[in-house]
C-alpha cells in the first residue's frame, strides 16, 4: 500500500513538470489522499503477510494446582492426547476411590432390593409356617396326628438354620463389605498424604504423631477384618447353637405332646399368623417406593464418581493434536493458575501464509479456492497456494480496515519457519 501511494505521487510529479501553464498561479495547499486500496488492473491483488502454522494453541488447566511432572520439552513432537503436563493428583484419586465404593454400595443395596429373599430365607419361613401349623394342630384335641407333622417340620426348619451357616455371604454382603474397604483405604491414604505434608517441618527430626493417620489406620484394620470374615468359617458358637435346635426339634419328634389349653391354643394360633405373616413379606419383596429410592442414590453415586474422575484427568494437560512444543512457560514444583497458558503446541509440519494488510476494498474480490503465489521473503522463494479462509471479521491497523485471508501452500520449501515475513499475490477474477 505504501508502494502505491509512492507512485501516485510520483506520477503527479512528472504531469506537473511536463506541463508549462501559461501564466502563473499561486499553488494551492496540498490535502492528504484517503487511504487507497489496492487493485491491480491484471487481475491481483497484492498483501504482505505471515508464515503462521496450520494449527496452534495456547494450552493452560481448568483448575489451579502445583505442576507434579512435565513430560515434554521445547522442539519435542507430541502425539495427539499425549500427556505435557501433570498437576498432583494424590487428593482428586483419594476422592475417586471414595466415590468408587460409595457407587458400588448403591448398587448392592440396589442388587439387593431387587434381588428379593433367597430361596433359602422363604424355604426356612416356609418351614416356619408348617411347624406353627402343625403346633396349632397338635394342640387340637382332634388333631393330634399331627403331632408327627409338626416335630419334623421343626427339624426341617432347623436343620435350614444351620444350613445357612454353611452357605457363604451373599454377593450384596461381599460387594457392601468391599466398599468399606475401598473407602477406607482411600481415607487411609488421604491421611497419608495430610501426614507427610507436615512431616518434614519437625524442628527435631521425629515424626510427628497423627491421630487422624492412626484412625485411618485402625479403620483399614477393621474393614479388613470384616471383609475377611465374610469368607471365615462359621462361628463356632454360632455353629453349636444350630446344632443345639437341630437336636431339640429331633427330641421334639420323638415324643409325643398332651392335648393344649384353650390359651397355649391362642398362642399357637397368633404364632402361625406371625410365621405367615413373615413369609407373605418375603414372597411380596421390596417396595417400589424402596426401589425408586435405592435408583436414586445409585444414580447421585453415579455422578459424584464421574464428577471425580473428571477432576482427575482435569489434573493433565493433554494435547488436543499432534504438534511440535514451541514453549514450555512453568517448571515442575510451580504453581499453575487456572485459564493461563503454560505450553504453546503448533503443527510446524504444514505452515501456511496469512495476510496482515489486506485492505477491505480487495477482500471483496477474493473468494476461497482462489489460486496465489507467496513470496517468501527470508529465503526469496516463490511458493503457489489456494486461499483457504477468508476472516470474517475486519482487524483496524493504522486506521485502515484490513482482513486476514488464510493461503494453503503447495509445498513447504526447506528453512520455512513460523513467523517469516511474506507477500502475497491473489488471483482474483
Amino acid at each position: 500500500m505504501l508502494r502505491l501511494r509512492a507512485w501516485i505521487l510520483a506520477g503527479g510529479l512528472l504531469l506537473a513538470g511536463c506541463t508549462q501553464p501559461a501564466t502563473p498561479t499561486p499553488t494551492p495547499a496540498a490535502t492528504p489522499l484517503p487511504p487507497v486500496g489496492v487493485i491491480q488492473a491484471g487481475g491481483a491483488v497484492q498483501a504482505s503477510g505471515r508464515i503462521v502454522p496450520a494449527e496452534s494453541a495456547d494450552l493452560a488447566f481448568v483448575r489451579p494446582g502445583r505442576v507434579g511432572t512435565v513430560a515434554v520439552a521445547v522442539g519435542e513432537v507430541a502425539p495427539a492426547d499425549g500427556v505435557l503436563l501433570a498437576l498432583d493428583s494424590v487428593a482428586e484419586a483419594a476422592a475417586v476411590t471414595q466415590a468408587q465404593a460409595a457407587y458400588f454400595r448403591a448398587q448392592a443395596n440396589l442388587a439387593e432390593l431387587q434381588a428379593g429373599a433367597r430361596s433359602e430365607e422363604i424355604a426356612a419361613a416356609e418351614a416356619q409356617v408348617a411347624a406353627a401349623q402343625a403346633r396349632l394342630a397338635q394342640g387340637s384335641e382332634v388333631a393330634r396326628a399331627a403331632d408327627v407333622t409338626a416335630a419334623r417340620a421343626d427339624l426341617a426348619a432347623a436343620l435350614a438354620a444351620q444350613q445357612q451357616l454353611f452357605d457363604g455371604p451373599r454377593d450384596s454382603d461381599r460387594i457392601a463389605a468391599l466398599a468399606t474397604l475401598s473407602n477406607a483405604k482411600a481415607a487411609l491414604q488421604q491421611a497419608q498424604s495430610a501426614y507427610n505434608r507436615v512431616a518434614w517441618s519437625n524442628d527435631i527430626g521425629a515424626r510427628p504423631e497423627s491421630r487422624q493417620l492412626q484412625e485411618a489406620t485402625n479403620n483399614l484394620e477393621a474393614a479388613q477384618a470384616r471383609y475377611d470374615a465374610l469368607f471365615a468359617e462359621p462361628d463356632a458358637d454360632l455353629v453349636a447353637s444350630a446344632r443345639a435346635r437341630v437336636q431339640a426339634a429331633q427330641a421334639a419328634l420323638d415324643r409325643l405332646l398332651a392335648p393344649a389349653t384353650q390359651s397355649r391354643l391362642a398362642e399357637l394360633e397368633a404364632q402361625v399368623d406371625a410365621a405367615q405373616a413373615q413369609l407373605d413379606l418375603l414372597q411380596a419383596g421390596a417396595r417400589a417406593e424402596a426401589l425408586a429410592v435405592a435408583a436414586v442414590a445409585v444414580t447421585d453415586a453415579g455422578a459424584v464418581l464421574r464428577r471425580a474422575e473428571a477432576d482427575l484427568a482435569n489434573t493433565e494437560l493433554r494435547a488436543p493434536f499432534t504438534g511440535t512444543v514451541t514453549a514450555v512457560e512453568i517448571g515442575r514444583g510451580e504453581l499453575a493458575a487456572a485459564g493461563v497458558p503454560v505450553v504453546t503446541l503448533a503443527s510446524l509440519d504444514r505452515l501456511q501464509a496469512e495476510t496482515t494488510d489486506l485492505s477491505e476494498r480487495d477482500v471483496a474480490r477474493v473468494r476461497v479456492g482462489q489460486p496465489a503465489t507467496v513470496l517468501i521473503e527470508p529465503l526469496d522463494v516463490t511458493v503457489p497456494g489456494r486461499v483457504v479462509r477468508i476472516s470474517p471479521q475486519a482487524n483496524i491497523i493504522g486506521g485502515d480496515v484490513v482482513y486476514a485471508v488464510l493461503i494453503d501452500l503447495d509445498e513447504q520449501p526447506e528453512g520455512i519457519r513460523w513467523g517469516m515475513s511474506a507477500e502475497v499475490d491473489i488471483a482474483v477474477e
